[in-house]
């Protein structure tokens, strides 16, 4: 919990820069700054430029580990990913959108390796999604979308490549 006195901000509606704007001055000031993610932050959450900036201000930092999105909506769906005969490998990845992927890193690529797949970031894609992953996969295999995963307005639509799409929708 937060002291009553604390300053919160919402990263989502800051540039980067505002956000850095407001460590530097609080650090300046004498004041001790959390930086919070949904999620841990190493995966798909923009750290390292933050982390580049601090280092350029002289600002010291702790990076505390969360609990990935994955992992939480692995224990909502009650699945395990890596399942003996069916796949050791789990490729953790994002369509290309305005951050663009490399090519050898695209959905149809990735996609050949068969492997358990779980795509950030995406949903507003989902159609293009599962055509590019029925490139490889059958198009009966098991799909889910988490929204919020864990969080108490948690939503999970579940499907196959093949419908997943339509319920999202």
């Amino acid at each position: 919990t937060r002291k009553p006195e604390a300053n919160v901000y919402n990263s989502a509606y800051m540039t980067l820069e505002q956000v850095l704007k407001v460590m530097e001055e609080s650090a300046g000031a004498g004041l001790s700054v959390a930086r919070v993610h949904t999620g841990d932050p190493s995966v798909f959450g923009a750290i390292r430029e933050q982390m580049d900036a601090l280092d350029k201000m002289g600002i010291p930092y702790t990076v505390i580990p969360g609990v990935s999105s994955f992992l939480g909506a692995a224990a909502s769906l009650k699945k395990e990913y890596t399942l003996s005969g069916v796949s050791q490998t789990v490729i953790l990845t994002r369509m290309e959108g305005r951050t663009p992927v490399p090519e050898r890193e695209k959905i149809t690529e990735l996609a050949k390796h068969r492997a358990t797949m779980v795509i950030f970031l995406s949903v507003g894609m989902i159609e293009e999604l599962c055509e590019m992953l029925c490139t490889s996969y059958d198009e009966d295999t098991p799909a889910a979308v988490v929204y919020k995963a864990t969080w108490e307005d948690e939503r999970i639509v579940r499907g196959t490549l093949k419908d997943i799409a339509g319920k999202v929708k």
